[in-house]
């Protein structure tokens, strides 16, 4: 049974393209889709746009997580389900990886007779993140390298799912955007991301399609989705290939990045007039000062319902990527922040 993508009872997250209603493209690492149905098969048809290393998909079945590796190119059909008899089962199809590649839900398949079931437990909180490797969960899978540098690889210790980002999100019963990509900075003509062109924060963040080696460029409708609560969670990278933060704090340079990174925020706050904006970077290694930096522009900018928070290790907690238990540190610390602060947050959540 050929099951329109579109379909009412289908449940989407993330900042997806749905340019063609009928074969959505995800992007941005942690979206999803969900369906809930009475059957015993399921299969799907996925067409990867590569960029580098390679590529899996993740799925949740029925409470199990699983990694499915994608061809390069062309399309790869994948049989999640197939069982004897019609059961109740539920499938999460997400992206476990950054802009590494872009993947197109071509075609889901269910078994003949089955039944579409509604979901009921989706969430009203709603959080957005803007961040680089570690907010994506890039090498969160490499849990025998706690504490160390990253092993070689090639993508496959990436997973979204453990990033701290989501595990935040999970643990506040909130819908989730993550607006993540490995290597960025904020400003262009730094960081790891789309060389020659090195691309920033600054140029991501209002993009749907953002990526110019995958897709062509296209700009986010920010109709359609409100957070209640933006994580900031950038400035590592910019320190490549010149660490001036660190050498010149007063420098040019320096300076030049404290003032865009203050209208990078005037520019989220214009998008999203009530939510709670928090600033932070992460446990990786990184020099205290691109911290300091963000203290300075959190007090000029002197808006309450900005505020900027440090991780008990941050910056020094590892000189590698976070693993799964070090991402469950940063989202416990994060949630304890977030719980306390003193003023509302989820607002409208039961409406």
């Amino acid at each position: 049974m050929l099951v329109e993508l579109d379909h009412k009872e289908i449940v989407y997250s993330g900042r997806i393209d749905f340019l063609n209603t009928k074969k959505p493209e995800f992007i941005f690492p942690a979206s999803f889709v969900r369906i809930r149905f009475c059957g015993r098969r399921a299969a799907i048809i996925v067409r990867n746009h590569r960029g580098y290393w390679c590529n899996s998909i993740g799925t949740i079945i029925d409470k199990v997580q699983n990694k499915w590796e994608l061809n390069d190119q062309d399309t790869t059909e994948l049989v999640l389900l197939d069982e004897t008899c019609d059961k109740i089962h539920e499938i999460m199809i997400f992206k476990r990886q950054d802009s590494c590649h872009v993947f197109t839900l071509e075609r889901l398949e269910l078994s003949d007779g089955a039944m579409i079931l509604p979901i009921e437990d989706i969430p009203k909180r709603r959080i957005e993140v803007y961040g680089d490797s570690v907010s994506a969960g890039e090498v969160s899978e490499a849990v025998d390298f706690v504490g160390m540098p990253d092993p070689e690889h090639q993508g496959e210790y990436s997973n979204s799912w453990y990033s701290y980002a989501w595990m935040t999100a999970r643990k506040l019963k909130a819908q989730l955007q993550n607006i993540s990509q490995g290597g960025i900075p904020l400003l262009e003509g730094t960081g790891w991301v789309a060389p020659p062109e090195y691309l920033g924060m600054e140029f991501m963040w209002d993009k749907l399609h953002y990526h110019p080696q995958l897709k062509k460029v296209s700009q986010w409708d920010f109709s359609k989705y409100t957070p209640h609560l933006v994580i900031v969670a950038i400035g590592q990278n910019d320190s490549h290939p010149d660490d001036y933060m660190k050498t010149d704090y007063r420098g040019q340079k320096a300076q030049c990045w404290r003032k865009r990174y203050q209208q990078f925020l005037v520019d989220i706050r214009e998008k999203y007039p009530t939510a709670i904006i928090i600033l932070t970077t992460t446990i990786l290694e990184h020099d205290p000062n691109w911290d300091k930096a963000i203290e300075e522009v959190c007090r000029e900018i002197n808006d309450p319902r900005v505020k900027h928070f440090l991780y008990k290790r941050n910056g020094c907690g590892t000189p590698g990527h976070p693993r799964i238990l070090e991402q469950e540190e940063m989202a416990e610390e994060l949630i304890a922040y977030i719980n306390g602060l003193d003023m509302p947050i989820w607002e409208d959540e039961l409406k």
